[in-house]
C-alpha cells in the first residue's frame, strides 16, 4: 500500500468532526511530501529539532503539531512556527510558550495533557492539578497562549476495556471544564487515539486522532 492510498483509506473512515494528525516523526521528508501531495496538511513530531529542520524544508502551508513530550528551554526553537503543542503538562511549560509566543508575536494553541494511563512512564496532569492550573490567576495573566482542550494517552495494552475506560475519563474531564470560557481558553479539542485505538478513541468523543505507521508504514 502506498502512503497515499493508506491516508485515503484512513481519511474515508472519519467522521468529519475528526482532525486527522499524520504523526510523521522519523520519517524522511520525501514520505511527509507522498501525503502532503494526497492532502495531508497537518503533521505531528515528537522531537523539535527534527520538526524544524523539516518545517524550514517544506511549504508553509502546514500545520506542525508538537505531539511528544515538551523540553522548555527547547520552546523558542519551534514558538516561530508551531500550530498547536499537544502535551503541556505544567504552568512553568505554559508560562514559557507564553514567554517565546510573545517574543514572536503569536499567539501559540495548545493542548493540556492529562494523565490517564495506569502507566508510570505517561506525563499529565491529574484533574485536580489541571482544575488548579486553569483557575489560577497565574494562568489567566498569559495571554499569548490559547488552550484549545485536552489530550491524553490510554495505557499501552490489549485490554480494549481498560483503553476505553481510559477514553471515558478524559471525556469526562472535559465536559467538566469545557463551560470555562477565558481569553486564553476555548475548549474544543479532545486529543485521543492512536493507529491501534482511533476508532474507540472516536467512540468516546476524540476529536482529534495522531496516526502514524498506519499511514508511513511502521518506524
Amino acid at each position: 500500500m502506498s502512503i497515499q492510498s493508506n491516508l485515503n483509506n484512513i481519511k474515508a473512515s472519519l467522521p468529519e468532526h475528526v482532525t486527522l494528525v499524520a504523526v510523521s516523526k522519523t520519517k524522511p521528508v520525501s514520505d511527509l511530501m507522498q501525503a502532503y501531495e494526497a492532502g495531508q496538511r497537518i503533521f505531528g513530531e515528537n522531537k523539535i529539532q527534527e520538526m524544524t529542520e523539516k518545517w524550514e524544508q517544506m511549504p508553509k502551508d502546514i500545520q506542525w503539531h508538537m505531539i511528544g513530550h515538551v523540553q522548555s528551554n527547547k520552546v523558542k526553537f519551534m514558538a516561530p512556527y508551531v500550530t498547536l503543542i499537544h502535551g503541556v503538562d505544567s504552568l512553568k511549560l505554559l508560562q514559557e510558550i507564553n514567554k517565546q509566543a510573545l517574543k514572536n508575536n503569536r499567539i501559540i494553541d495548545c493542548l493540556l495533557q492529562i494523565y490517564i494511563a495506569e502507566e508510570e512512564s505517561k506525563f499529565g496532569l491529574d484533574e485536580n492539578e489541571l482544575n488548579e492550573l486553569l483557575t489560577s490567576p497565574e494562568f489567566k495573566e498569559l495571554k499569548n497562549i490559547r488552550i484549545l482542550g485536552l489530550m491524553g494517552m490510554a495505557t499501552f495494552t490489549e485490554d480494549q476495556n481498560q483503553i476505553k475506560k481510559e477514553f471515558t475519563q478524559l471525556k469526562s474531564i472535559f465536559d467538566s471544564i469545557k463551560e470555562l470560557k477565558t481569553e486564553n481558553c476555548s475548549m474544543n479539542t479532545i486529543s485521543m487515539g492512536m493507529s491501534g485505538d482511533y476508532q474507540l478513541a472516536i467512540e468516546c468523543g476524540s476529536t482529534m486522532v495522531r496516526i502514524g505507521s498506519s499511514i508511513f508504514g511502521g518506524r
